[in-house]
């Protein structure tokens, strides 16, 4: 029997947890579906990703009423993939931030990308319905912006580019705690598919320049202490570069994408193949890996169409 395409297959609702990294800092995770933040400020609240509808949405709000009743006046998206902000509506957060590079990735593709991560989400976007449109941010930046919660202070850093081209992290400084995005994942597959190999470990060092004592990763369990993080970040390292290494050489010498395919499952299969959403990263991450061995420097667009083509040529 053929597999499932992407996360068709996977309609089982995930445990969800919600655990306090830091004073007034909260991660809400659900078992490897995309994760959320909440910064818990003098008078109120910012939460980092959106979640991919308002029905999603609503769990987080959920959670953060359990802990404070301060208003929720800034959402911060870390970037402009539709998981993580379609959501956005139903916060009705006076702000919206992103920063200037995935707001233009939100112009160049926001449509395309939605549709493709429609079908391959489905348990994701039950409740679409609700969705008023694409995202759009009320406020960018372009390397760095500060936002204060009355005495709380939120720094937001465009530290390079990782998983998409407009990657934001969000730090704390009087905790000393950070939110990652999908730039540093706990055991759960990094989606490459609009990443940058070559950039991706530079990016990683500047977060473990931080010295953080706790990360809220894009996908995974929360971090606590220096070891835990250590650890998330070299398994990221080890992630992205056994994926794009063995693709590279099959690209090198002229090899097909199949035989990339082939080459990466021998490499990361015995490491990975047990991680959250491995099965469903991986042709994406094979493909754009490929492409950017051969020099393709800017991701290509997905669409649900290109989406399939590729599926069917591995599986061929």
């Amino acid at each position: 029997m053929s597999k499932a395409f992407a996360s068709r297959g996977d309609m089982t609702e995930k445990t969800i947890t919600f655990d306090e990294i830091g004073d007034g800092l909260y991660a809400f995770t659900a078992e490897g579906d995309p994760n959320s933040g909440v910064i818990v400020g003098d008078e109120s609240v910012m939460v980092v990703e959106a979640q991919a509808t308002p029905r999603l949405a609503g769990k987080v709000i959920d959670c953060v009423r359990g802990v404070t009743d301060k208003p929720i006046t800034h959402l911060v998206l870390t970037h402009y993939h539709a998981v993580r902000v379609l959501g956005a509506s139903a916060y009705g957060a006076d702000q919206v931030i992103m920063s200037d590079a995935a707001r233009g990735m939100v112009a160049e593709r926001g449509a395309e990308d939605w549709a493709s991560e429609f079908q391959r989400f489905p348990r994701l976007f039950e409740g679409h319905e609700s969705i008023p449109g694409l995202t759009w941010p009320t406020t960018t930046f372009s390397q760095a912006m500060t936002v204060w919660l009355g005495r709380r202070r939120v720094d937001i850093r465009h530290l390079g580019r990782a998983h998409t081209a407009g990657d934001a992290v969000i730090h704390v400084p009087d905790a000393n705690v950070m939110f990652t995005g999908d730039i540093v994942e706990d055991r759960s597959a990094c989606y490459c598919g609009d990443g940058y190999f070559s950039d991706w470990g530079g990016t990683l060092d500047a977060i473990a320049g931080y010295g953080v004592d706790a990360i809220a990763p894009g996908r995974g369990g929360a971090l606590m202490g220096e070891a835990a993080v250590t650890r998330a970040i070299e398994s990221t390292r080890d992630f992205v570069t056994s994926t794009y290494a063995p693709a590279a050489r099959v690209a090198a010498r002229g090899g097909t994408l199949k035989e990339a395919w082939d080459a990466v499952r021998a490499e990361c299969d015995p490491k990975f193949a047990d991680y959250a959403i491995y099965e469903h990263c991986l042709p994406f991450n094979v493909a754009r890996a490929y492409d950017e061995a051969q020099g393709i420097a800017h991701p290509r667009i997905w669409t649900a169409e290109r989406d399939m083509e590729m599926w069917e040529a591995l599986q061929a």
